[in-house]
């Protein structure tokens, strides 16, 4: 009697429709574990070159958010499916009505779904970053926040635009690669360009030297145009993204600073009154 006691104690324990979902839960926790280290990996890829350039952290860690997900939401739908049947209950039943319940979820939320995945898209294939400088429409700034539904851009004057991510269209990104610093300058007919071009290139050696946010040496590509007031000659070197304006700048002090040290002139329009 004791015995027969002890094994209707443990019968419903030892059951499949007990012990079975058990073994499940299990093998799902091990899945889950193996599943987290392969996004591990992919989030933190080796440093190979990638189309000539590091492979995009940015990308590889939201690719490995998705993998993660995707790879979850399929062993937790084959785990419903396999519980299911252990507890005798007709799955194709059970995943119609879930289908008919997610039809009316997706109707309702169909927009922010949309956002959601252009939001992912948008990591993935590196269209821009927090801190990159973007263009979308006639709005130019730089991105300060990037979620899965919205896009804030900052502009230079402080305005902030919300742009809806499945709406981010036809960008514009100044940031990806490299920017060229170009700067014309202008000498006078009667300089001798033996000289002019002689100070430009040991001007351009100093600030290759002394310049921040440069990619390449400060180069003089020569004479560009003959204009009517004088010879142009263009200067050019690639920069830090973003950073040419600056470099811009400092390039044409510097010129016209060189240019009074060496009695250069720069022509310009003068304004002659005759006196009647």
């Amino acid at each position: 009697m004791f015995i027969l006691a002890i094994e209707d104690f443990y019968k419903p324990i030892l059951a499949k429709e007990i012990l079975g979902p058990i073994i499940v839960l299990i093998s799902t926790f091990i899945i889950f574990s193996i599943i987290a280290k392969l996004a591990k990996k992919i989030a933190n890829p080796p440093k190979v070159q990638h189309h000539t350039k590091l492979f995009d952290k940015r990308r590889a860690k939201v690719s490995s958010v998705v993998f993660s997900n995707v790879c979850k939401f399929i062993v937790i739908i084959i785990d419903i499916i396999i519980i299911l049947k252990l507890w005798g209950i007709n799955s194709s039943t059970f995943f119609a009505s879930l289908g008919i319940f997610s039809a009316v979820i997706g109707l309702a939320f169909q927009d922010v779904l949309k956002d959601i995945i252009a939001g992912i898209f948008i990591v993935i294939e590196n269209q821009y970053a927090v801190g990159d400088t973007i263009s979308i429409g006639d709005f130019k700034g730089e991105v300060i926040d990037l979620g899965l539904k919205t896009t804030r851009i900052k502009s230079y004057e402080g305005d902030i635009k919300i742009i809806s991510n499945r709406e981010a269209t036809g960008i514009i990104n100044y940031s990806l690669e490299k920017s060229l610093a170009i700067v014309n300058v202008y000498v006078s007919y009667e300089e001798d360009l033996l000289k002019v071009e002689k100070v430009l290139e040991d001007l351009c050696k100093r600030l290759t030297n002394e310049l921040p946010n440069l990619r390449g040496p400060v180069e003089v590509l020569g004479v560009n145009e003959l204009g009517e007031s004088g010879i142009e000659y263009r200067l050019s070197v690639a920069t830090k993204s973003m950073e040419h304006f600056a470099i811009q700048r400092k390039i044409m002090r510097e010129i016209k600073l060189e240019f009074d040290k060496h009695e250069i002139e720069i022509p310009y329009n003068q304004l002659v009154v005759h006196n009647a």
